[in-house]
């Protein structure tokens, strides 16, 4: 038998009070980051997965938007750390479909004959911004605020190679009053798949039969003239370091490099500058949505309704193989259309109307793992 002094005894008690507290810490540090632990997301106590990283990869239109979201997703809720790669809308279908990454993104939504590729299952498209493409321009001889006015048949007509000089009669009847240089026209366009392309070329083939007829709207078409640029911030450098270039670009890149950019005469005959609130006023002049969301709204009607407006979307699929981490996925995406959507406007980016969320939550909630719904909230 082992005798302990009283002031032995005492130490011991201590230390076996410090070892008890030290487990519990640990314990409980180790339910805070691993399945079975609560997080609060968008006001919902949820299980967290084990999961606590994902990848996702395409549009560059949203990744400025998907940057400041995803940076701030990691310090709230699970605190998931997702690595999204600006690669284009048409590289992020692809390596979806190869089941490459978690989840993809574009702005141009999926063909019949892309989701026939699918290996997977169906997919599901949930919207989680929307934004204007600004038809940017580089001219040294206007003052750096100059608009200029562009309607569509002369925007078509300039990236058909029809009109090649920026004093071009058919421009400067639009621009009463500017003085606009005897100078070529260099045109710039995505040399990737893009849903930015997208969203452009749906506008001039509603504008112009012409442009339908000979090139057409796709994630990537044939251009009849110009340089091709990758990605929305390989067009913003592109044209900003080209005199006479004109080019499309996302509008959060055109402020964000200080670009000019013209007013677009709009469906009802007006010309209207690329903006929050003229994106918002397209968005409000929805009237018929499709029940997969797969659809385009440029050209809409309504006043100051910019025409050249578009939704960037999510891409899961519906059934998820791994339970965790589609729970993981489904999580991230009903943060993205809540909470997420404070990040849009301070990036010109238009937050999700409310109908449009209601959407965007049934897509989510149609998301099945191990035959029960991902999403548990």
């Amino acid at each position: 038998m082992i005798l302990f002094s009283k002031s032995s005894r005492r130490s011991l008690r201590g230390m076996t009070l410090a070892t008890g507290l030290m487990l519990l810490t640990l314990l409980l540090s180790a339910c805070g980051s691993g399945a079975g632990a609560t997080a609060t997301v968008t006001g919902t106590a949820v299980s967290c997965p084990q999961t606590n990283s994902l990848t996702g990869a395409g549009s560059t239109f949203v990744n400025p938007l998907f940057s400041k979201m995803f940076n701030e997703y990691a310090n709230v809720g699970c605190q998931i750390e997702v690595n999204y790669q600006s690669v284009g809308s048409g590289a992020g279908i692809t390596q979806l479909l190869n089941q490459t990454v978690d989840f993809g993104a574009t702005d141009s939504p999926m063909t019949d004959a892309q989701l026939a590729q699918s290996k997977n299952g169906n997919v599901l498209h949930i919207p989680v911004t929307i934004g204007a493409v600004a038809v940017s321009f580089n001219l040294s001889e206007l003052p750096t605020s100059q608009h200029i006015q562009l309607d569509g048949a002369t925007l078509a007509n300039i990236f058909l190679g029809k009109i090649t000089l920026w004093d071009d009669p058919a421009i400067t009847a639009l621009n009463s009053g500017v003085t606009l240089p005897h100078k070529n026209i260099s045109v710039i366009h995505r040399s990737d798949g893009s849903g930015t392309t997208g969203i452009f070329t749906h506008y001039l083939s509603a504008v112009s039969s012409d442009w339908s007829s000979k090139v057409g709207a796709a994630t990537t078409v044939n251009w009849p003239v110009g340089v091709g640029a990758k990605g929305n911030d390989g067009v913003a450098t592109a044209v900003k370091n080209t005199e006479g270039a004109i080019g499309y670009n996302e509008l959060a890149y055109v402020l964000t490099n200080s670009i000019q950019y013209a007013a677009i005469q709009d469906h009802d005959g007006d010309y209207v500058l690329p903006s929050l609130d003229s994106a918002k006023a397209a968005a409000s002049a929805i009237t018929t949505i499709p029940d997969d969301l797969r659809f385009f709204f440029v050209n809409s009607a309504g006043k100051n309704a910019y025409p050249i407006t578009g939704f960037s979307w999510a891409l899961v699929y519906a059934n998820q193989a791994d339970a965790d981490k589609g729970q993981a996925i489904a999580d991230t995406m009903w943060w993205v259309i809540h909470d997420g959507q404070q990040y849009s406007t301070p990036l010109s980016y238009v937050p999700l109307p409310a109908n449009i969320v209601q959407r965007g939550e049934a897509q989510i909630k149609a998301m099945m793992c191990s035959g029960g719904p991902c999403y548990k909230g």
